[in-house]
């Protein structure tokens, strides 16, 4: 759906930052070494309370900068913000990552071969950057129950990187920390859906996007570090409730099928998890799930709204890279499967 181009593409490394300064400091100049002269580099502030505009004014005035009047969240902050940069690629980048090397051109021309809209680089650990990053590793997957996986990382087990990570593939999704995005799908999409707030907004906008066409790409070849759990901890009820909701809504809004059964079969599921965090006392992650719930149910009238429009941009029985007709549940917690190259996936995407 993308045409390559000829001419220079104009690039816009966008940060979205949160009273997040400390992170700034740390990993921004890395940002800059590896990125001024191919791109331009904002940072949206959403809404911050500590000084971090003042100290971007002060020590980085090659920096664009953006100011939103409050915290509108990840989602809907990268909209308010992207409605005022200009690009023909934006690449949406978390606050806490790291650059090491050239990225923008190399990750450019992957996607101009392939033909990708999307495309995220491999992502590995910023503390040990010999293992893959829970947040995208070498690219992001979907099993039938609308669990995420990644190659390199399922749930909680995360692999140390080798050559088959070190590829270029087509994914089901492209990581949000990382986010190269053509400015014609961003347009197209809509952008991200500012009422998931913050969590698995990269993967309903690349399921939207797959849908409607389009391509969604990991560059493998190139590395990037990130320390990830910046704004909200793995432990987060408030993060365990935006996962859990969000994983119902975007499910809702994007499968085909019949909703009604693909929707009870996964809240099943995830009562039986909310169950296990019960036993392991983890009474607060407990209740969170059980927010969620509630949360999707008055959600209903909205997101089914979003799924008979969706329906109608959507081309028919379109074939989705990186969709797992199996369940990644029973492959883990059943079978003892703790490496995406384990699972039986389809062999024209193992690599």
């Amino acid at each position: 759906m993308s045409p390559q181009s000829d001419s220079p593409q104009h690039v816009a490394v966008v940060i979205l930052n949160w009273n997040g300064r400390a992170h700034l400091e740390t990993y921004l100049p890395s940002v800059l070494e590896h990125t001024l002269g191919e791109a331009e580099v904002w940072v949206a502030d959403n809404g911050s309370t500590d000084d971090s505009l003042m100290w971007l004014e002060s020590n980085h005035p090659e920096v664009r900068t953006v100011a939103l009047e409050r915290n509108w969240g990840f989602a809907e902050g990268y909209n308010k913000a992207l409605a005022i940069v200009d690009a023909d690629v934006y690449v949406l980048l978390n606050s806490d990552v790291r650059i090491v090397s050239r990225w923008i051109g190399p990750v450019l021309e992957v996607m101009d071969e392939r033909g990708w809209s999307v495309a995220s680089p491999l992502l590995v650990q910023d503390a040990n950057p010999d293992f893959c990053e829970h947040a995208g590793a070498a690219g992001g997957w979907l099993d039938k129950d609308g669990f995420a996986f990644c190659l390199g990382r399922i749930f909680q087990e995360l692999e140390p990187v080798d050559e088959w990570h070190r590829q270029n593939r087509e994914v089901f999704w492209a990581s949000g920390a990382a986010l190269f995005v053509r400015k014609e799908a961003w347009v197209m999409s809509g952008g991200l859906d500012g009422a998931l707030f913050a969590h698995m907004e990269e993967i309903d906008l690349c399921w939207r996007l797959q849908n409607m066409g389009h391509r969604i790409g990991c560059a493998g070849e190139v590395t990037v570090q990130h320390l990830g759990g910046g704004t909200l901890q793995n432990s987060s009820p408030f993060k365990t409730y935006l996962n859990f909701r969000n994983n119902l809504i975007v499910m809702l809004k994007n499968r085909r099928g019949a909703w009604p059964l693909f929707s009870f079969r996964r809240m099943v599921l995830d009562g039986m998890a909310a169950c296990r965090m019960l036993t392991q006392g983890q009474w607060k992650q407990f209740l969170a799930v059980g927010k969620a719930h509630g949360a999707f149910y008055l959600s209903l009238p909205r997101v089914l709204r979003q799924r008979a429009l969706l329906r109608k941009q959507a081309i028919p029985e379109v074939q989705l890279a990186g969709w797992w007709k199996e369940s990644v549940i029973w492959a883990h917690f059943v079978k003892g499967v703790n490496r995406a190259r384990d699972l039986q996936l389809p062999s024209s995407q193992r690599s």
